[in-house]
């Protein structure tokens, strides 16, 4: 592993730890040359499926991209990281276990409002207005009665 700080490619593991649910190994590692440390997160490779946008185009499925888009509705909310990475993973697991290889954005925007309504349900309510377009109010009031 490269040292991020210096490039030197020499670097050695001081400690590594499995996650509670296993699937991630976390490793400290310290350069031998510059003696800075950082940390490097092991998990499995997985071939999620390609994502069908509306206009029928396809784009791979950025988990960036739903991140970025979550903290945008969880803005300002009392949510940690930790929930969100949970809630991410959560919606990975129903992808994988789907074993579709395509998912229709619409599908994917479903997945992502259950996960906010779970964890906060302003954010829910922030992302739901964006993603279901609301034509009028009563549309966004019934949404709101149904929490």
């Amino acid at each position: 592993m490269r040292c991020p700080y210096c490039s030197h490619d020499d670097t050695q593991v001081v400690e590594t730890r499995e996650s509670d649910e296993g699937d991630v190994i976390r490793r400290r590692r310290r350069c031998l040359k510059c003696d800075k440390r950082f940390t490097t997160y092991e998990r499995a490779e997985i071939a999620l499926p390609a994502v069908v946008k509306k206009d029928g185009t396809r784009a791979d499925f950025d988990a960036g991209k739903l991140r970025a888009s979550m903290l945008l509705a969880l803005r300002k909310r009392p949510v940690s990281m930790e929930q969100v990475d949970s809630a991410l993973d959560r919606i990975q697991e129903r992808l994988l276990a789907s074993a579709a290889r395509e998912v229709p954005s619409s599908r994917l925007g479903e997945l992502v409002m259950r996960e906010l309504k779970r964890i906060d349900k302003v954010a829910y309510v922030r992302f739901a207005s964006v993603y279901r377009s609301f034509e009028d109010v009563d549309e966004f009031r019934r949404l709101i009665r149904d929490i």
